[in-house]
């Protein structure tokens, strides 16, 4: 196991710490662990690449380090009453979409490689973005007005929408090539 990949596991390892945190209200706390494993992201990424590092392994459990952080903190977050419930029902359901998706490309042995859209990175930004800020609010001392994070959370689930158009587009692009050779 090399480094890029360890860094990646104590992401996936800080999601449940972070939703635990969450749950009791130590918002603070969640925030600093938040920051930690979206700076974590792009450390593993960046190192995997400086020491030629890169791995299948890596190449799966990247991915699923994010959407774990992603969809764990928008659900507890929706359920907590801070972001809405209407943007993590988006959130997910893509990642869902994505997920059936891919695995009706494997039942069809279709080979699918797994690599973001440029429209996926900036949607996985601007979910990373809303997480912080939410939380970011919350740990203010003093009563805000949301008005541009209510902004935000619409942008956040336009690109998450236009990005989960983009993938399904994509795998019906597979399918139909597949049906015609």
């Amino acid at each position: 196991m090399n480094i890029p990949n360890l860094i990646t596991l104590l992401r996936i390892i800080l999601v449940p710490v972070i939703v635990i945190l969450l749950i009791q209200g130590s918002f603070y706390k969640a925030l600093i662990l938040f920051i930690v494993a979206g700076l974590s992201d792009a450390l593993d990424g960046f190192l995997a690449r400086v020491l030629k590092q890169q791995t299948v392994l890596g190449a799966f459990l990247d991915p699923i380090a994010d959407k774990a952080l992603l969809a764990s903190s928008f659900v507890t977050l929706s359920v907590l009453h801070i972001i809405p419930s209407w943007l993590a029902v988006i959130v997910i359901s893509r990642d869902f979409i994505i997920l059936l998706g891919v695995s009706v490309l494997s039942i069809m042995s279709i080979t699918v490689e797994i690599r973001p859209a440029f429209i996926s990175k900036v949607t996985t930004a601007l979910q990373l973005i809303t997480i912080l800020l939410a939380l970011s609010v919350r740990c203010l001392p003093y009563d805000f007005n949301g008005i541009w994070l209510l902004a935000l959370y619409w942008v956040t689930a336009f690109f998450t929408i236009i990005s989960g158009l983009n993938y399904m587009l994509k795998g019906m692009e597979l399918i139909n090539h597949d049906t015609k050779t």
